[in-house]
């Protein structure tokens, strides 16, 4: 009668953690996204999570102005580099860094590399790990960006969602 019971107590606890494991399956509504280039000698590796606009207004409304943005969905984006570079003629020592911007409705956004790379968000953000902190300036995109995308190019690296593009020089 043991045996039974436990084989019973067996069997339930299976079929209780099938659930579990069905939804740790589905995709991500945000896809995790890796683009990785050169930039003069330095590798330049970027990880986010890739939204997409689905008829929203994102800036200033999904994304607020005046406030520190994962500059993806999800876990916070990072950014590494395998050298020393320059951002916007500021050095950034190599290493992995938790990659935010700071939107705003007129004029220069800042670009945040901070020293926590993992994080959940923007939530425990801390401006006192800041390694590196640079002025932008976004411009209108020609074409509208359904999905969030980063681009690497021989002059730098870019943001791109909805009819905006956040451009950032590397040297």
């Amino acid at each position: 009668m043991k045996r039974i019971q436990k084989l019973m107590l067996l069997f339930i606890t299976i079929v209780a953690s099938i659930p579990a494991f069905a939804q740790s399956a589905k995709p991500r509504v945000s896809p995790a996204q890796t683009v990785s280039g050169k930039i003069k000698d330095a590798t330049i590796t970027i990880n986010y999570s890739s939204p997409s606009v689905k008829g929203r207004k994102i800036w200033g409304e999904l994304v607020p102005y005046d406030k520190v943005w994962r500059a993806g969905a999800n876990e916070a984006t990072t950014f590494e580099t395998d050298k020393d570079i320059k951002i916007e003629g500021e050095l950034l020592p190599a290493g992995k860094y938790g990659f935010f911007l700071i939107p705003k409705e007129n004029g220069a956004w800042t670009a945040v590399f901070n020293k926590e790379p993992n994080q959940w968000g923007a939530f425990k953000y801390e401006e006192s790990k800041d390694q590196l902190r640079v002025a932008v300036k976004p411009k209108s995109g020609k074409d509208a960006e359904e999905k969030l995308v980063y681009k690497i190019t021989p002059k730098g690296f870019s943001l791109a969602w909805d009819r905006l593009v956040v451009p950032i020089s590397v040297k």
